[in-house]
C-alpha cells in the first residue's frame, strides 16, 4: 500500500514540474513596466 502511495506522490509531483517547466516556458517575457508605479506624496496628500 505505501508502494502506492509513494507512485501516486511521485507521479503528481512529475506532472506538476511539467506543468510549472511549461508555464515558464510559454510564458510571455518581455520588459517590466518602466511608466508608473510609487511616488512619494506632498503634505496634503496624506489625508
Amino acid at each position: 500500500m505505501k508502494a502506492r502511495t509513494f507512485r501516486r506522490v511521485l507521479f503528481a509531483v512529475g506532472v506538476a514540474g511539467l506543468i510549472g517547466a511549461l508555464a515558464r516556458f510559454r510564458g510571455k517575457g518581455g520588459a517590466p513596466p518602466t511608466s508608473g508605479g510609487w511616488r512619494e506624496l506632498e503634505a496634503p496628500d496624506f489625508r
